[in-house]
């Protein structure tokens, strides 16, 4: 079908004080009819959005630089997906797969089969969050090995339910207070390049042999079911680890019959310059975990693994009623084609080009960035006290007031809260996301 959509120009536009009147009203409701636990990352209320443009009730064009915390890769309000979306609705809204079945959860599925690395035969669980992906990769693991522990590393976050908050390293916001949490978690440590206290020389080698040393020692190889893992750490600040620890810990999972699982759910779908982070270092992991980029701003998560491992559990030990929704299917599969045929794998990488250039030029400026990593359309600066490696969390939340204030939606991260991350849609042109690091300049060069 083809529709006509009401698109936004893709231009930043200030007409009030951020936020603005309207907008100021509508937080004071938000304050009194939606729980105190939320967090906002920018006080404005939206009313319409298109490809990197937010349009707040006010008037404002903000320029998206999270994309909803990774989601809208293929911008908000995509073509492909509106139309999928809309057909979809006129025809059916739920019936629940494992009730009465439907194409759409059927083709997105041979979709990551297909799409995830490796030649072997694989298969898929369509659920509604990335925390409910990961839960589900845990119980498919423990059931395939028939063994109790998980491995998990500093600076994970792996979501917010008791399970995965248990996986999640951070305490604050994320576990305080809600405890207890599940067992037979292990936590590893994760070589953090910037901070990394041994010899960088030999980063990957130490890293590998303190982790698989403390497996041996303390928990025992046979016990552990998954070693889990994110090829990028999203919440902990956008680490990257050195060259040949994934490979490392693939190899060793392989070894001693372990189930290597990659929890891509902020780093899939054309987000690093790869479809999937892992690809980097030709990594391919028994288990995938994606949701957030994967259906372009609608739920969906997915767990897609060999498909020996997939099968292991009884009939009707997976499932649940919103699981692979067909409207979310109708628009995941909007999502990929928005990607195969728009060569959004090759924008990201074009997209990393900018972003890192600008980024390590304003280093090289201003010593207040201790470091610029990332991949790709997903990059991030650590802003330090100059002279040393300790955290700035001033800085960083002057820097992104400043951004705030003149249009532009930029979010924080990191362990220490001294990190902002860049989440641009991957449809974002050239000219709005060099206008969009102005503004951050300004606002580094102002604390400066």
């Amino acid at each position: 079908m083809t529709i006509t959509q009401n698109k936004l120009p893709q231009v930043r536009k200030v007409v009030t004080a951020i936020p603005g009147p309207k907008s100021t009203e509508a937080l004071k409701r938000r304050t009194e009819a939606t729980s105190g636990g939320l967090g906002m990352a920018i006080p404005v209320v939206i009313q319409r959005a298109h490809d990197a443009i937010l349009e707040d009730i006010d008037g404002n064009l903000i320029i998206d630089l999270g994309s909803g915390i990774g989601v809208t890769n293929v911008g908000n309000s995509a073509s492909r997906v509106v139309e999928n979306v809309i057909a979809q609705v006129q025809n059916f809204t739920h019936t629940c797969f494992t009730v009465a079945p439907y194409m759409g959860y059927i083709e997105v599925c041979e979709a990551l089969n297909r799409l995830t690395p490796g030649t072997h035969a694989k298969k898929s669980l369509l659920v509604n969050s990335g925390a409910e992906a990961v839960e589900n990769a845990v119980k498919i693991a423990r059931h395939y090995t028939k063994r109790p522990a998980i491995v998990v590393f500093e600076h994970s976050y792996h979501g917010r339910t008791n399970l995965t908050m248990a996986l999640t390293a951070k305490n604050m916001p994320y576990k305080e207070g809600f405890g207890p949490f599940a067992t037979e978690i292990y936590r590893m440590p994760m070589p953090y390049p910037y901070r990394w206290v041994g010899d960088k020389a030999t980063i990957t080698e130490d890293a590998l042999e303190m982790v698989t040393h403390k497996i041996e020692k303390e928990i025992g190889a046979h016990n552990v079911a998954a070693i889990l893992i994110e090829p990028i750490q999203g919440e902990g600040g956008f680490i990257v680890p050195p060259k040949g620890f994934l490979p490392g810990l693939s190899e060793y999972s392989s070894k001693n019959g372990i189930v290597f699982i990659a929890d891509e759910v902020q780093t899939g779908f054309a987000r690093t310059g790869h479809l999937f982070a892992v690809e980097e270092e030709s990594v391919v992991p028994d288990i995938m975990i994606t949701a957030k980029g994967i259906a372009g701003g609608l739920p969906l998560a997915a767990v897609t693994g060999r498909a020996e491992i997939m099968d292991s559990s009884h009939a009707s030990g997976l499932g649940g009623t919103f699981g692979g929704n067909p409207i979310a299917c109708a628009a995941a599969l909007g999502a990929i084609a928005t990607i195969e045929e728009e060569k959004l794998v090759e924008r990201s990488r074009h997209i990393g080009e900018i972003l890192g250039s600008s980024l390590r030029a304003m280093a090289a400026k201003y010593p207040v960035i201790g470091e610029v990593r990332g991949r790709g359309a997903m990059q991030a600066i650590e802003l330090v006290v100059p002279g040393t490696t300790e955290p700035n969390g001033a800085a960083m939340a002057s820097v992104i007031a400043h951004c705030q204030k003149n249009g532009v939606l930029v979010l924080s991260a990191g362990t220490y809260g001294n990190v902002i991350r860049f989440l641009p849609p991957v449809v974002i042109t050239d000219e709005l996301l060099k206008d969009a690091l102005s503004v951050l300049e300004e606002g580094i060069a102002a604390i400066a």
